[in-house]
């Protein structure tokens, strides 16, 4: 058994922990039966609240509500659950504007289109359609021409001239629609209106990624043959409900879109959700659907989206460009007397430069990696006077900061460890707000200043403001990470073994439009830049193949894909990188468009140790003109634990990996297929039996095959050594009450008295919040109220408002009680204990011992 551990990624962390999607108080949808009288419902819903929107679709029919007296919800629902019409209900959640990280864009006054683009780095093509092959299919005249893209986002800046300067028939952008207007936070009342224009930014720079022309910056859109429809569920900030968001699928199915994008999401890994149901449905009637796999990738594995958890949606993982469009500014350096030189640095933020200042080093020795990692003695210098030279690697960023801030710091140059180009430091809410600037250099640049100084040199550097220094957009090689799944990325499988993510295209340090009031471009991460690429590819595929079956195309884009090796955000390994982080691989266009083997399914899911599947199949069937010898063989991938030794939570990234994995054979090594003929091949698969079931190893690999034509095709399968049944998802003591006025959600001491509001009273600063965190997902979570005696004993007296939560992530949440039980009514004063209770994966809920449980410290209530 080889065991590798993974060092901790030396580029800046740029995506923070999400927590799972929130739920709107009193907000439900429901869906209605086929045939049935909704009338009785729809009766009841006008006596006790609104309706928020009506989801009277050919393949959803319901209505979204607002009750009005959150003391009653629950009852209500439960009346209008009883009722014939309807079928299944969920809760309203929000989700966020995705966390895609802006490494840096236009100025609308100083910066408006920024300087050209630096002749001498560019490459022959752009990189992210020379990574997936879409330079091949635009050489031979393919652009997705008579295709429609609907984009559900944040709006399109339609009058952009990159992406069509209009909206309307002959344009671009030929239709849309405006869910909720400007002012629209996901908690306040959408004011829809049929102008999808985007004043956020994210849904310009994904629209601009399908189909943008544009020669000022040399590159153009995956498909700038196709059109658009422009579906915006946000405002200028906030979130979007999930009512609004199915709404809004199902408009775009209506409208007739051949493909449905969405770079949404929140952690879930159900396909269970309302939001991923709705998608499945929409593939099932033929409709491409693409949706991103989310930037959680710093959470670990087990961390699938919502949406993209839906049957046959296509969830899309980010890798790495391999050119980074990178905004370069210049400063300038004195030694001594001598005349300035020129130096390039990329600025991070904050970015409040315009100073000239001596360097200060804490250490000449520019082999030590924890430069400044540690306490800075007393006798150093006030360095404030000075900018602070520090070596990258060991510790973070953050720690080195604030080290030097601790003594009077304000101005920080990290310079590179190894030779590589410098990544923007985007890591302000993380370190003392007494640091006024942040610049990175490449390795060179930073050991010529250590050898300056070390010679008794002065070495004064002058870094004028952002918007008056030279600057200049430059393609810099990606040589820590280009090529290789994005560290942001995040991981599969979902809680029921399916392969999420399906497959992946660049989406890491990628150059689009932006909208007109913003600076017209940007260069943004995030999986939701792979995401709307990949269905630009997805267009190229339906005009060249002809058909628009989202399984045939997904099929042929997943045997067609390239595996990549694992990279740990800044060190490549010697194998490839799981399954569970990047499906399939990265989309080969030219190859799937052409191909003429069909390997199906897209992968293979042999399940966990309990409900082990010890064998799969797959078909091959050759559709060319002439036979074909094929030789099947199979690559293991790294085997990635879920768990670390005696650990219940799960692993961050890039946590621990394992050379062992499963031993695959197959009923047939080699075939003979004539034109037209078909083989079916068993896989049977023997679990890696050096490895600790404990720690919960998710195995995977590829089955490759090779034909005499050329065909080179690659399978993905997983499976996990390990019960998930058997696992802890909740450990006793980790439940805790906090103060809804304590942003930070710390846990109060035993016996806090609560003197929270009477009952119908709006203000929620004084209520108790129960907090939990999940180790593994759950199909069901109660909360259950205990009255605590004086002798200590309790007393069972019910769930508390808003209990049960069907299909939870992972991810830590809370729940804000303001004293009433699942039925309306509302506990007396007195001493109380909370008890989160979860049900472990494929448990029975009948079943006692498949609960986990979960007790708060006793707290008490009054009511003010």
């Amino acid at each position: 058994m080889v065991r590798l551990r993974a060092a901790v990624p030396l580029l800046a962390a740029v995506f923070g922990v999400i927590v799972s999607a929130k739920v709107v108080p009193g907000a439900f949808i429901f869906e209605f039966e086929d045939d049935q009288d909704t009338a009785p419902a729809l009766d009841t819903v006008r006596k006790n609240g609104d309706v928020r929107m009506d989801l009277d679709f050919e393949l959803f029919r319901g209505i979204s509500v607002q009750l009005h007296d959150l003391e009653k919800a629950n009852n209500i629902v439960d009346e209008l659950a009883a009722l014939p019409s309807i079928k299944r209900w969920w809760p309203v959640t929000l989700h966020n504007i995705p966390d895609a990280h802006v490494h840096w864009a236009g100025n609308p006054d100083r910066e408006k289109i920024l300087q050209a683009r630096d002749n001498s780095t560019l490459t022959n093509t752009f990189s992210p359609h020379f990574m997936t092959q879409i330079d091949k299919l635009h050489a031979k005249g393919h652009t997705g021409e008579g295709v429609h893209v609907a984009v559900i986002d944040t709006g399109i800046d339609y009058k952009h001239p990159s992406l069509g300067g209009c909206f309307g028939k002959g344009c671009l952008v030929t239709n849309g629609f405006d869910f909720v207007g400007d002012k629209f936070d996901g908690k306040n009342t959408p004011i829809p209106d049929d102008d999808p224009m985007d004043c956020q930014g994210h849904g310009s720079h994904v629209a601009g990624i399908i189909a943008a022309t544009d020669e000022k910056f040399g590159f153009t859109g995956g498909a700038p043959g196709v059109t658009l429809g422009a579906y915006r569920v946000f405002g200028c900030a906030g979130s979007v409900s999930s009512d609004v968001i199915i709404a809004a699928i199902n408009r775009a199915y209506l409208d007739e879109a051949d493909i449905i994008t969405m770079s949404i999401g929140s952690p879930n890994g159900w396909k269970q959700n309302a939001w991923a149901v709705t998608a499945s449905r929409i593939v099932a009637k033929g409709v491409i659907v693409t949706i991103s796999a989310g930037n959680e990738g710093s959470q670990g594995i087990f961390y699938a989206s919502s949406g993209s958890s839906g049957e046959g949606v296509a969830a899309i993982a980010s890798y790495d460009n391999m050119h980074m469009p990178t905004l370069v500014y210049y400063g300038n350096a004195t030694v001594g007397a001598d005349k300035p030189q020129e130096f390039p640095y990329v600025l991070g933020n904050p970015d409040k430069f315009d100073i000239t200042l001596p360097l200060w080093v804490d250490t000449f020795d520019t082999s030590v990696a924890a430069d400044l990692c540690s306490s800075l003695p007393d006798d150093t210098p006030d360095l404030s006077k000075y900018i602070v030279l520090i070596r990258r690697g060991t510790c973070s960023f953050k720690e080195k900061i604030s080290n030097a801030a601790a003594k009077g710091a304000h101005y920080v140059m990290f310079y590179n460890s190894v030779d590589a180009h410098p990544t923007q430091l985007n890591i302000k809410k993380d370190i003392p707000g007494s640091v006024k600037g942040i610049g990175f250099v490449d390795k060179k640049t930073g050991q010529d200043w250590v050898q300056q100084l070390e010679a008794g040199s002065k070495v004064t550097v002058a870094l004028g403001s952002r918007l008056d220094t030279k600057r200049i957009v430059k393609d810099l090689n990606n040589t820590a990470s280009g090529g290789a799944v994005s560290a942001f990325s995040s991981w599969g499988p979902t809680w029921t073994m399916d392969v999420k993510p399906q497959f992946g295209a660049p989406g890491g340090h990628i150059l689009s439009t932006y909208p007109r009031a913003k600076g017209s471009y940007a260069v943004i991460s995030g999986t939701s830049m792979a995401c709307p690429l990949t269905a630009a590819v997805y267009a190229l595929l339906v005009e060249v193949r002809g058909t628009r079956d989202p399984m045939l195309l997904q099929k042929l884009l997943s045997a067609n894909s390239k595996p990549q090796v694992f990279n740990d955000g800044a060190l490549f390994y010697d194998r490839l990188a799981p399954v569970a982080q990047q499906g399939a691989g990265l989309i080969q266009a030219h190859d799937a468009a052409f191909a003429t083997t069909l390997l199906e399914p897209s992968s293979l899911s042999f399940n966990e140790t309990t409900y082990f599947a010890p064998s799969k199949n797959f078909t091959l069937t050759n559709y060319g003109d002439s036979k074909v010898a094929y030789e099947i063989s199979y690559v293991p991938t790294l085997t990635a634990t879920a768990l670390k030794p005696n650990a219940k939570n799960v692993t961050v990234f890039p946590g621990e990996f394992y050379t062992d994995s499963a031993a695959i054979r197959f009923s047939e090594s080699k075939v003979t297929l004539a034109k037209g003929e078909k083989v079916i091949v068993e896989v049977l698969a023997t679990p890696p039996k050096t490895l600790d079931a404990s720690l919960l190893p998710v195995w995977s690999g590829y089955v490759r095959i090779n034909g005499t034509d050329g065909t080179s095709l690659s399978l993905p399968y997983q499976g996990l050594v390990g019960s998930l049944r058997n696992h802890t998802v909740l450990s006793p003591g980790t439940a805790y009450i906090a103060g809804a006025n304590d942003k930070h959600r710390r846990p109060v001491a035993a016996n806090a008295v609560f003197n929270i509001p009477r009952p119908g009273s709006t203000n929620y600063a004084a209520l108790p919040v129960v907090v939990y965190a999940p180790h593994l997902g759950s199909r069901l979570l109660q909360l259950r109220v205990a009255r605590v005696s004086k002798r200590g004993t309790h007393e069972l007296i019910g769930q508390i408002k808003g209990s049960p939560v069907e299909y939870v992530s992972r991810a830590r949440d809370s729940l804000t009680w303001d004293g009433r039980l699942s039925d309306g009514m509302y506990v007396r004063e007195g001493t109380y204990r909370i008890i989160v209770r979860m049900l472990r994966l494929y448990g029975d809920e009948k079943d006692a011992t498949a609960w986990d449980e979960s007790e708060t410290l006793p707290f008490v209530i009054k009511y003010a």
